[in-house]
């Protein structure tokens, strides 16, 4: 792969420091112009989410980052969709001077972001969904959260229903299984529909269910998917799917791998909250 490196780096979450730290590292600073691929779920839980995503913002064309559901969830509480919850820490990002800029730049941000055969995507991608399919749909979700009507796209996306994709869909149906599978999905039937209440450890969850990844005939499973969202799984390397949540806000680490070789570099997180509580 020609020109600058390029780091994809697991869900952050509010944690500055680490983020600071890993930044800092040697192999990250051998470019000085590298790239780097942000997972999603850039802010909430962990103490410094204001910092952390004014951080990211700082690297400028540098940085992509994809939506997790915290930063749709930060977008909601800013619509006056939802209100934050007694464990979000979204309150420094509402509350600042500039919060208008701040959320533009989080509402421009994609869902799904494709190169070098890597496909970025937060959680998942639905089984029938091949590169083209997921992008196009992202752009959809994406066209309706930096227009002028954002807010409504928004009111929208709260549901577990449908649990799987109808091409005929329109309005709220279309968008929230689009968001729900790009942002919240871990676990699938084997005729590929979604199953939301399931928090177990990877390998304990019940018959009939199985990671996204492994839905059989999965349409990108010729290019490598990246993502984040499941911080029990941990580190996964394949050569069809990378998750790169290693649970930092959790007390667990934070996780960079360079694309061209897989160079692993990891920091150690403080964090220590129960990722069973994490939606």
């Amino acid at each position: 792969m020609k020109g600058h490196d390029i780091w994809m780096i697991g869900d952050l979450q509010g944690c500055c420091e680490p983020l600071d730290q890993l930044l800092a590292q040697p192999a990250l600073k051998e470019d000085p112009q590298a790239r780097f691929w942000f997972a999603g779920d850039l802010i909430n839980r962990g103490p410094k989410s204001l910092a952390t995503l004014r951080r990211v913002m700082e690297l400028e064309e540098r940085a992509v980052a994809v939506l997790g559901n915290h930063d749709l969830h930060l977008l909601a509480a800013a619509a006056g969709v939802r209100k934050p919850g007694k464990s979000d820490t979204i309150d420094d990002i509402l509350s600042a001077p500039d919060a208008k800029r701040l959320i533009d730049w989080v509402r421009h941000r994609p869902l799904a972001h494709f190169a070098h055969d890597h496909l970025m995507v937060h959680a998942g991608t639905l089984a029938k969904w091949d590169v083209a399919k997921t992008l196009a749909l992202a752009s959809e979700v994406q066209d309706a959260l930096r227009g002028p009507n954002w807010q409504r796209a928004l009111q929208k996306m709260y549901g577990n229903q449908p649990a799987r994709w109808d091409d005929q869909y329109r309005g709220g149906k279309r968008i929230r299984v689009i968001i729900n599978a790009l942002t919240r999905m871990r676990l699938c039937t084997l005729s590929g529909r979604m199953e939301f209440a399931t928090k177990v450890a990877p390998g304990a969850w019940p018959p009939g269910l199985i990671p996204w990844f492994d839905v059989p005939n999965r349409a990108t499973s010729n290019v490598t998917v990246v993502f984040g969202h499941w911080s029990t799984l941990g580190l996964l390397l394949r050569k069809d799917v990378i998750c790169l949540d290693t649970g930092c806000v959790w007390g667990g680490k934070l996780t960079a791998l360079r694309m061209r070789d897989r160079k692993l570099v990891q920091v150690a997180c403080g964090q220590g909250l129960d990722p069973a509580s994490d939606g």
